[in-house]
């Protein structure tokens, strides 16, 4: 039986049987979530949904509710619909705030309806988790909302330059335990809540999802500058050319050496030229900075292995540490 459809690494074969059996009642019941009273409601809602995905964060919930006593519970299936509904919802939102034409392979939202419509497609899909998060009850809630909460600062301080005096980098990452790494986190701990885990094992899992969250999306802005696109699946430099900001890069902005001018001048330039792309991405690749965000990277990646040490031994500690050690090494 391959696993390979699975999001995370999963080695166990009777494992990934059971987590595949439950992904697929949580993909029928997310089918019926986005279901509106209008057809056309209903086809906004479904777009994204219907383009496909990996499913990484109500999968990480079933995983993580194997650490428990019942991880069968129905309430782990409520949860796993909670998480991505709230991640598609914030897809919706991206998309318009990006000004996005693809997502998934397919039209974004906004490209294939407009603004508005993906805007309140968005808020929709955040009330319908919002109506499932309180069939779990007051804690829930409260862990959804403060979820949501920094999910939304981090996609607002994305697009706002750091104060006078702060560093850039911290900025950065903590955009990024914002906008990735909080829901990631909230995935770990409904799992392990909801399917029965000890309390130590539930703070180890929620700080191990904010950990490998993150540096999992700081292993995608390394990999966008390290690798060629037949390696990655993307045209290498998407975010350089998009003026995105990224790890590597804001290392490598630190840099006061003469021999950095060249790199510098690029990084503020218009990158939409071939030739000045390939020339930029060739410095950074070859600039200390690359490997200083590696290094980040790896670090953060055994600190979450570190962390599982709470976690029973079995075939689900071995996933997740597995997951740690992919984090760390898709960065190469």
């Amino acid at each position: 039986m391959s696993t390979a459809d699975l999001a995370l690494p999963v080695a166990d074969e009777a494992l990934a049987a059971r987590l595949r059996a439950r992904l697929a009642l949580v993909e029928k019941a997310l089918a019926d979530h986005v279901v509106s009273r209008s057809p056309f409601v209903s086809e906004a809602a479904a777009h994204l949904l219907a383009a496909g995905g990996k499913r990484f964060r109500p999968l990480l919930v079933l995983l993580a509710a194997e650490t428990g006593t019942h991880p069968e519970a129905d309430a782990v299936l409520t949860a796993a619909c909670v998480v991505e509904l709230t991640h598609l919802a914030s897809l919706y939102h991206d998309d318009v705030m990006d000004e996005a034409d693809v997502r998934r392979g397919a039209d974004s939202a906004n490209a294939r309806f407009d603004n508005h419509i993906a805007i309140l497609t968005g808020d929709l899909l955040f009330a319908r988790s919002s109506e499932l998060t309180a069939e779990l009850g007051a804690d829930a809630v409260l862990i959804q909302s403060q979820t949501f909460a920094r999910l939304v600062e981090g996609q607002i301080l994305e697009g706002v330059a750091p104060g006078a005096g702060e560093d850039p980098v911290a900025h950065h990452l903590d955009v990024v335990a914002g906008k990735t790494g909080a829901l990631i986190a909230t995935s770990a701990l409904y799992g392990a809540r909801f399917g029965g885990a000890s309390r130590e094992v539930e703070e180890a899992l929620t700080a191990y999802g904010e950990i490998v969250g993150t540096a999992f999306q700081i292993s995608d802005d390394i990999l966008d500058i390290a690798s060629d696109s037949v390696e990655s699946g993307k045209t290498p430099g998407t975010d350089l050319r998009e003026g995105v900001p990224t790890l590597p890069v804001l290392m490598a902005r630190r840099s006061t050496s003469p021999q950095d001018a060249r790199l510098l001048e690029l990084l503020d330039s218009d990158l939409s030229d071939d030739a000045a792309l390939a020339e930029c991405l060739g410095l950074l690749r070859a600039h200390p900075a690359l490997d200083e965000a590696r290094a980040y990277v790896v670090a953060r990646a055994q600190e979450a292995k570190q962390l599982l040490t709470a976690l029973p031994a079995g075939p689900a500690r071995d996933a997740l540490e597995a997951f740690a050690d992919l984090v760390a090494t898709r960065t190469a």
